[in-house]
């Protein structure tokens, strides 16, 4: 059974599988901020051959901002919940960066800077050792 105080799993804080997981480990998380660590690799989506798109880093920062949400559902609803997704719209997204090369260990910081029932706004950056190379304002809600 899964305790949501207990250093719950990326798996059961995502629905995100496969290919779109990105995220490799939860470096930090509570109910309005986590971080994560990436590892890009060739099976990321928009591998290609040496590299992503920077796009992606809009990605990471919506998964890393559900790693949050996501453990703010598993207390508020309990373990064995269904791990919905959100609608996610792109409020602003600066990418410094054209690629992110394979290999790169991306660092992501998302906290929830407005939160009203099933709506967030998101503000995220992604960070390559002492490099920002995205800074991410996300709104999502949450499919019902």
């Amino acid at each position: 059974m899964i305790n949501p105080h207990n250093n719950p799993s990326i798996s059961d804080l995502l629905p995100h599988r496969g290919r779109m997981l990105l995220i490799r480990e939860i470096l930090q998380v509570d109910t309005d901020t986590a971080v994560s660590r990436s590892i890009v690799s060739d099976q990321w989506p928009l591998f290609d051959g040496a590299g992503v798109s920077a796009l992606l880093i809009i990605e990471l920062v919506a998964q890393t901002s559900g790693l949050s949400n996501g453990l703010d559902r598993l207390i508020k609803e309990g373990p064995g919940t269904e791990t919905k997704g959100w609608l996610v719209g792109i409020k602003k997204a600066e990418l410094y960066v054209d690629t992110i090369d394979l290999g790169a260990v991306v660092v992501t910081r998302a906290k929830n800077s407005f939160k009203f029932e099933g709506f967030r706004e998101i503000e995220g950056s992604a960070t390559i050792g002492e490099k920002v190379v995205g800074e991410v304002t996300l709104q999502v809600v949450r499919a019902e």
